[in-house]
């Protein structure tokens, strides 16, 4: 009698570890590696351009974001999910992506002038409708991207991100040294999807013919649309500051509160989403197995918290300086909003970790749901707190988000299994830690002589990360050995 060769549960819990463990330094290796030099570009072309350039731009980016809610990464996602992903079905996702794209830039290029007449800013027609070109190369972003997650193939996805990112930089650059203005940062963004799709077709094989017979498919289009009525929400609170202060404020003042919102959301907005992507392929694997996915959904949060609590709670003490030194004198009216923003942002950190949970657990209407929810509560209080200028806006984040947090909290933790104890257990160390860093870090600042902004930033950013460190290894040894091991792909 031979013995067995069969894979055991265990070993393929393991096997499922180690990819993910993969997937994450691959997304997140990268990710810092590109975003390094992104954020470099960046704010180089931060402090060319104006405030009322970035203020403009955000105009547009209303009804972009908007329209790319439907743009069919939730089909993508359905994809991913599902059980049969054959060349069939590969075909008749590739021509739903088409459609679907070659209609949503058709109306962004009809609906421009009727957005610029609502800011009134003429020029916002123009803006639109060159940046309706980036809908092409959507589909060609989409499916590549689905079978690769589906895979677990997330090397090839970060490669292909971090050549795009390189290309999408320098054209911020030339652009910006240029004297283009605000189109620089129309065209940043089409060269960086344009290389995307090229690069993620490749990596993905992913060029075939589309199919448009979508019988059978019907799955696909129903669990995508759940998805895009959740984006849709999320839209609705997401960028109803950005639309309700873009009627009231001059170009000027919505590029500083953009600008400022940019700043303090670096880490959810650049970070948190590729993790949530790995998150999600694992989730979906681990759907029938509710104690594997919720101890991974506490794991996954603690060492993002780990990373995201120093982040924003350094923005906030140095926020002064931080701005003087990375935007520029010119942007220092952004001090004391970055300030506040940042404080802001564990709430939403931890709302934007519930949706790829749910989702890969089948039940992709609980996002839709908390949503909702937002979409009621945030639009209501920027809609107040505009009158009160750009603080009234930031005062309406911790007016809404805390009841917007705990409805969604209270919602989703039992669909993934997760008691609220043990995520509250999961998240102290990081959270206990940083406050004690923001505090020390706040004495030191009023404790210090005058300094130049840069010596001040260095000293202070020095001083966090030492203290923060420190706290960690003195009252959160296990939690600081769980994020060594996962840098080093070692199992924890």
């Amino acid at each position: 009698m031979t013995e067995s060769t069969a894979p055991t549960p265990n070993h393929g819990l393991e096997s499922l570890k180690d990819q993910v463990r993969s997937a994450v330094i691959w997304r997140s290796g990268t990710q810092i590696a590109g975003q390094l030099l992104t954020w470099g570009s960046t704010f180089i072309v931060i402090r060319v351009l104006s405030p009322s350039d970035y203020g403009l731009f955000a105009m547009t980016q209303v009804v972009l974001v908007l329209l790319n809610m439907l743009n069919g990464y939730g089909l993508a996602s359905a994809l991913i999910q599902r059980g049969d992903a054959g060349r069939h079905a590969q075909r008749q996702l590739f021509g739903m992506l088409i459609l679907l794209n070659l209609g949503l830039g058709a109306v962004q290029f009809a609906c421009a002038p009727y957005a610029a007449a609502y800011y009134r800013q003429p020029m916002v027609t123009e803006l639109l409708r060159v940046q309706a070109l980036l809908y092409i190369a959507t589909p060609f972003i989409a499916l590549p991207y689905a079978l690769l997650a589906r895979a677990m193939d997330f090397r090839k996805q970060a490669w292909v991100n971090f050549a795009s990112g390189v290309v999408g930089a320098l054209v911020a650059l030339g652009g910006a040294w240029g004297g283009l203005g605000v189109w620089t940062l129309v065209a940043a963004p089409i060269a960086l999807f344009a290389v995307r799709a090229i690069g993620m077709t490749w990596a993905a094989g992913s060029l075939m013919w589309p199919s448009f017979d979508f019988r059978g498919a019907g799955d696909i289009a129903r669990y995508g649309g759940v998805m895009a009525t959740g984006q849709i929400f999320w839209f609705l609170q997401s960028q109803a500051d950005v639309f309700i202060a873009g009627r009231l404020f001059d170009p000027h003042m919505l590029g500083i509160y953009t600008t400022s919102l940019f700043l303090t959301q670096i880490f959810v907005s650049k970070f948190v989403p590729p993790l949530n992507e790995v998150a999600f392929s694992a989730y979906a694997r681990l759907k029938d197995d509710r104690a594997a996915m919720a101890a991974g959904f506490v794991k996954s949060a603690r060492i993002i918290f780990v990373v995201a609590m120093p982040f924003y709670l350094g923005l906030a003490v140095t926020a002064r300086p931080l701005v003087e030194v990375v935007l520029g004198p010119k942007w220092i009216e952004a001090a004391p909003v970055v300030h506040w923003l940042a404080l802001a942002m564990p709430m939403m950190t931890l709302q934007t970790l519930y949706s790829p949970a749910s989702d890969a657990a089948g039940r992709p209407g609980i996002s839709a749901q908390n949503g909702i929810v937002g979409a009621i509560l945030l639009p209501a209080a920027f809609l107040v707190g505009v009158h009160w200028g750009v603080m009234g806006l930031v005062a309406a984040w911790f007016a809404a988000y805390p009841l917007y947090l705990a409805v969604s909290t209270w919602r989703t933790l039992p669909v993934i299994g997760v008691r609220l104890r043990d995520l509250v257990d999961g998240l102290a160390p990081p959270v206990i830690a940083a406050a004690a860093m923001a505090v020390l870090v706040s004495l030191l600042a009023r404790a210090l002589p005058p300094l130049p902004p840069l010596a001040q930033l260095a000293l202070l950013g020095a001083a966090g990360a030492t203290i923060y460190a420190g706290c960690l290894a003195l009252f959160a040894r296990d939690t600081l050995s769980e994020v060594v091991a996962l840098v080093r792909n070692r199992r924890g």
